[in-house]
């Protein structure tokens, strides 16, 4: 089993979420996550535009997962990943 350690973004700044992203390879508008070449980021699961203000970074297979928080999200990740986290 992996060790996974678990951060709120609830009260990091939206400079310090956006840096987070860039990191990862994602970027902001300043209200939506985007991808590298400005799309909006979806959440795999509502395919909903993920949120700055609310969203939720998770291990992924190869590659982090950024999803909207809400309980169906989250959910459905632990559903599909259980065997890998």
């Amino acid at each position: 089993m992996k060790k996974i350690d678990i951060i709120s973004l609830a009260n990091a700044s939206k400079k310090l979420k956006i840096a987070l992203l860039k990191k990862l390879g994602y970027n902001s508008d300043g209200i939506y996550v985007t991808g590298k070449h400005g799309e909006k980021v979806l959440d795999k699961y509502t395919i909903e535009p993920v949120r700055l203000d609310n969203m939720m970074i998770l291990p992924g297979p190869a590659n982090p997962i950024i999803l909207d928080n809400n309980i169906f999200s989250l959910m459905e990740y632990l559903e599909e990943y259980k065997k890998e986290i």
